[in-house]
């Protein structure tokens, strides 16, 4: 496979994952949803704002690399999270749904988009504290995917120790066969 094979099968994994880890939360009640379980964002809504903090601020720089994506167009319209990566896009499953769907909808549409030039060229961003790198593109879209799986992890045995079982969580169930 391809960086630019292994980047859609990521793309795929995520989408689908987040769908389950929605479906998943979306059985909890709002009390659960938000009780504060110690994990680093707080709370099962504490780490799934996070994640979309994080994808947020990730996907505005993809929307900045020369190629300007198709994709990624509306991202030039989202602000910026206030606060950062704790930054609150809603308290609820079907306030946080809406936007994670949206986000999903254009890393699934990004992937066909990339050709090898992107991915073996060079990202120039800014830090969320204006540090400016210059970093390979391919691996730091591979770092975006591992961010969210991370945190999925997370959020999965959150899930777990309120009593709700994610189901199948890893990636070789998305691989194709050979």
């Amino acid at each position: 496979m391809s960086i630019l094979e292994h980047i859609a099968l990521l793309a795929r994994y995520n989408a689908d994952m987040n769908q389950k880890l929605y479906d998943a939360a979306a059985q909890l009640s709002q009390d659960e949803l938000t009780a504060d379980r110690s994990a680093f964002f707080g709370s099962l809504c504490g780490t799934m704002n996070h994640m979309l903090a994080g994808d947020t601020i990730w996907l505005k720089r993809f929307a900045a690399h020369p190629a300007a994506f198709p994709a990624l167009q509306a991202m030039h319209d989202i602000p910026l999270p206030s606060g950062s990566l704790r930054h609150t896009f809603g308290d609820s499953v079907a306030a946080l749904r809406p936007y994670r769907e949206q986000l999903d909808a254009m890393i699934l549409a990004l992937a066909p988009q990339l050709q090898p030039g992107h991915v073996d060229g060079t990202l120039e961003y800014r830090s969320t504290q204006g540090v400016l790198f210059h970093k390979h593109f391919g691996s730091v879209l591979l770092h975006f995917f591992n961010h969210q799986t991370h945190h999925r992890g997370q959020a999965s045995t959150l899930l777990t120790q309120a009593g709700i079982d994610i189901g199948v969580t890893d990636l070789l169930a998305w691989v194709p066969g050979a």
